[in-house]
């Protein structure tokens, strides 16, 4: 698949937001939500955790959230330097948003969201780093953050596994 120069543009404006997020020693993970028709950026952010003391305000959200009222988001892409959580992730559903590009990939834990996305009609676009210099540039970013701040990495995504809730429980064992 080749790359296409609006992907890589979009997804440089959202490192850029990511960039300035690390820059205010928060999350580096930005947004971009852009109208398919126009090309026009209808919002942007980036994650917030820090800034604004909200674990809820990830780079989607924050972009999502700087759009404002729509009255739908059927016709967009939304750029993301990361691959989505399950609550970003739920969000692109519940909204309609048809497509997402992802800048990295590499520094998610499973393949999980993107399964979910995809199950859901959502063309999911994630850039190869050795073909986008954005995406690259994604990469290497999260990759150093969380070596510098495993404990806000930690923090932003929900602090850890909780072993209290089992996963993958049964129909069967919910029943007994």
């Amino acid at each position: 698949m080749s790359l296409s120069a609006i992907d890589e543009s979009h997804m440089q404006a959202a490192f850029r937001l990511a960039l300035k997020s690390r820059a205010e020693g928060g999350c580096p993970i930005g947004a971009v939500l852009v109208d398919q028709a126009s090309g026009a950026v209808l919002g942007q952010g980036h994650n917030a955790l820090v800034q604004e003391g909200n674990p809820i305000v990830h780079g989607e959200m924050a972009a999502l959230r700087a759009a404002g009222r729509l009255p739908n988001r059927h016709r967009t892409t939304l750029y993301t330097t990361l691959q989505p959580c399950f609550m970003c992730a739920g969000t692109i559903a519940q909204f309609g948003i048809p497509r997402v590009v992802i800048g990295d990939v590499e520094n998610a834990s499973s393949d999980e969201t993107l399964r979910f996305l995809r199950a859901r009609g959502v063309e999911v676009v994630v850039l190869e780093p050795a073909d986008s210099p954005a995406a690259h540039a994604c990469v290497e970013l999260v990759k150093s953050f969380r070596t510098d701040r495993p404990d806000l990495w930690l923090e932003d995504w929900g602090g850890g596994p909780n072993p209290a809730l089992v996963p993958h429980a049964s129909a069967s064992a919910l029943r007994a």
